[in-house]
């Protein structure tokens, strides 16, 4: 063989897809898997227990959308108690209106686009049992622990139904993307986390239509990421900037998480520098 088809043929396998240098993430913790196989693709820290901000709102809807003959346009009337939440936790809102008839559905968008954490109460007083209020409640997030138990997630636990916990409420990189690739099998999620606007239509006390104003979806990289499909920001005080994020090219998709990122903008470029990364490695 001469030189130069020992050179030709070397540079065919010079540099193969997998050699490709896995980025640097600002986020503390990150995870990119290949949602067709659940293959990992990228990691780190990925084990790591960490607070998940409203990223803990996926496993909300996941359980919501498990129930047994649900009826996605059964009414829920929104109490004071949702409102005073918010107030109290200066929270994220779907600005619901006390008194107005909201169905399950409006309920699931206003929980996944704006993040409302007055829906997630609505949804988690709603699905959970118990005669009394906090009793549904804790019922609720006991469901979202089982499940979390059942999908074998051993470093995941959840005390709140929106990601405002109590100091045990952490997930992991790797845990929230399987929590989301199993959430992604439902056809209504889908729908919802790749939506970027929605407006409801709501009944009010008097039975006349409300047209509440547009809920945006807190996902920007549904417009700055050609293929996204998902799923859902999260930010806290000790969560700091995290994304759970998927998209889909040429029928792959790759599907990941970011935890922990200096800011909204960060953890943005983070998740296009794993997407980036994992589309490379499938």
């Amino acid at each position: 063989m001469t030189t130069g088809a020992v050179l030709a043929s070397g540079a065919l396998y010079a540099a193969p897809a997998q050699a490709a240098t896995a980025p640097t993430i600002v986020a503390k913790g990150g995870y990119v898997m290949n949602n067709a196989n659940g293959k990992s693709l990228y990691t780190k820290a990925a084990d790591t227990r960490r607070s998940t901000g409203s990223t803990t709102k996926i496993m909300t809807a996941k359980v919501v959308l498990a129930q047994k003959n649900l009826n996605l346009d059964a009414k829920v009337t929104i109490q004071m108690a949702y409102s005073d939440y918010i107030v109290k936790n200066n929270a994220s809102s779907a600005r619901l209106i006390v008194g107005d008839k909201v169905t399950v559905r409006q309920l699931l968008y206003g929980l996944m686009l704006p993040s409302g954490c007055d829906a997630a109460y609505a949804l988690a007083d709603k699905f959970g049992t118990g005669t009394t209020r906090s009793a549904r409640v804790k019922s609720f997030i006991g469901k979202m622990n089982a499940e979390a138990k059942k999908m074998g997630l051993k470093n995941t636990h959840f005390d709140s139904f929106d990601g405002i916990g109590k100091g045990k409420n952490y997930s992991t990189p790797r845990d929230l993307t399987k929590i989301a690739s199993s959430a992604m099998k439902n056809s209504t999620f889908r729908s919802i986390v790749k939506t970027k606007k929605y407006t409801a239509k709501t009944i009010t006390k008097t039975g006349s239509t409300r047209t509440m104003a547009p809920w945006t979806n807190t996902n920007t990289l549904l417009s700055n990421y050609s293929g996204t499909i998902g799923v859902k920001t999260g930010s806290g005080p000790e969560a700091k900037y995290c994304l759970v994020f998927a998209a889909t090219r040429n029928g792959k998709t790759v599907i990941g998480t970011v935890l922990a990122s200096s800011s909204a903008a960060q953890r943005e470029k983070d998740a296009k520098k794993l997407l980036g990364y994992g589309f490379g490695k499938i």
